[in-house]
């Protein structure tokens, strides 16, 4: 009896971690960058569907590149959060609002007080489909008179801040944004 027991509770677990893994295939993954990555991944954390959201760099031109060395401006990488989410409860449209909303996309290689190409505003687009819906939503602001001057860029790699102090910072601090606040653009 307790190896039927034993047999069963292994299969339920093999079961759950297979639905697990099939419910994550399922999920889809965004690249932005807006200055600091602490404010883009605070405001980004708050839409409903985003299941996680990770800081770190992409769009550079040297390997593992570390928090020091981007912070001199001269790795070519943008402080960036990737963003993996459920499109049945969000989608790419929504998280590029909010995006927009949270940062001032006209500025060029800044955000606020933070200032260098590490601090561009920038989509990094993992597809085609991205790149579509990321030129309508820059047209549309366009069209309402700003300047954009987001940086819109295939995915390139996509390097993790190691450093866990990074990761998730307001959250992990209680503060808030000093260089990102919500304007309604949409």
């Amino acid at each position: 009896m307790k190896k039927i027991s034993l047999l069963f509770s292994l299969l339920l677990s093999l079961s759950i971690a297979a639905q697990t893994q099939k419910n994550y295939q399922k999920m889809e993954r965004a690249l932005f960058a807006s200055g600091c990555y602490w404010g883009t991944e605070y405001h980004l954390q708050k839409v409903k569907g985003v299941i996680s959201t990770t800081v770190g760099y992409t769009g550079g031109h040297i390997k593992n590149p570390s928090y020091k060395e981007v912070c001199t401006g001269r790795t070519g990488h943008a402080e960036t959060v990737e963003v993996i989410f459920d499109p049945k409860l969000t989608s790419y449209e929504t998280l590029l609002k909010v995006f927009f909303e949270t940062h001032d996309p006209t500025q060029i290689n800044r955000q606020g007080p933070d200032i260098g190409e590490q601090y561009r505003s920038a989509i990094f687009y993992v597809n085609e489909e991205q790149k579509a819906i990321a030129e309508k939503i820059i047209k549309v602001l366009s069209d309402k008179g700003y300047k954009v001057a987001t940086e819109l860029s295939p995915a390139s790699v996509f390097y993790s801040e190691i450093d866990d102090r990074h990761q998730d910072y307001y959250g992990k601090s209680g503060g808030i944004p000093y260089c990102h606040k919500y304007t309604k653009r949409f």
